[in-house]
């Protein structure tokens, strides 16, 4: 499935040049995650994706959500299917731009979120810096995720989560601690007075991290 998406080019664009994939949450699209560009680096290549599923208000999703069902929160097959589209659309877009020794970097929020944590874990060759903000590991995703210490030592993540979270609760973010301490991976784990959402301290500690 070919999914849609804006792009940020920096002026130059070699095999070396960095890139950076993005992914929105529940009823967003494209542009949220986009107006990051402003302060991320100038020489990355940053491409947007908009998920495949129409929700109310004009937004899209990657997945439907049942908020009444924790046990099922989320539809695993709807999920797993957009994890495939946005991996093979990750594979087009360095293929395409020819980024054979590229790093590549994932930044997703809640739904996007959930998604990176999957796609690095399960493919922890293609990545290396992974942002996932407001989000959680959704086990039924993890099915099958590299445990090699050795394959996992490029990855490092960034997690961010609101104390005062009423869409993802606090506990299920804290779980991303767990698994990537086990894990063995670097990991950066920000808890911060908010809500479902990126304050200005949480946003400052994002770009601080992408910048290293």
């Amino acid at each position: 499935m070919n999914l849609d998406y804006i792009v940020r080019e920096p002026e130059h664009i070699t095999p070396n040049t960095t890139v950076l994939f993005m992914l929105h949450g529940y009823g967003s699209n494209e542009q949220d995650l986009f107006s990051f560009r402003e302060t991320l680096p100038a020489d990355w290549l940053i491409v947007s994706f908009r998920a495949p599923r129409d929700t109310q208000f004009e937004g899209y999703s990657w997945f439907d959500i049942d908020f009444n069902n924790p046990e099922n929160f989320i539809d695993i097959s709807q999920a797993k299917e957009s994890l495939d589209s946005v991996l093979e659309n990750i594979l087009k877009i360095i293929n395409h731009y020819g980024l054979t020794e590229s790093k590549v970097h994932l930044c997703g929020f809640s739904q996007g979120g959930i998604l990176c944590y999957a796609l690095a874990l399960k493919h922890p060759e293609l990545f290396n810096y992974v942002a996932c903000l407001s989000s959680y590991p959704e086990e039924k995703l993890l099915d099958g995720i590299v445990k090699d210490k050795k394959k996992l030592e490029r990855l490092r993540f960034f997690v961010s989560h609101g104390t005062d979270d009423a869409v993802i609760p606090m506990e299920w973010g804290r779980k991303a601690a767990d698994l990537l301490y086990d894990l063995s991976c670097y990991f950066t784990f920000r808890e911060y007075m908010s809500g479902h959402g990126v304050n200005q301290k949480n946003y400052m500690d994002l770009m601080d991290f992408f910048s290293k």
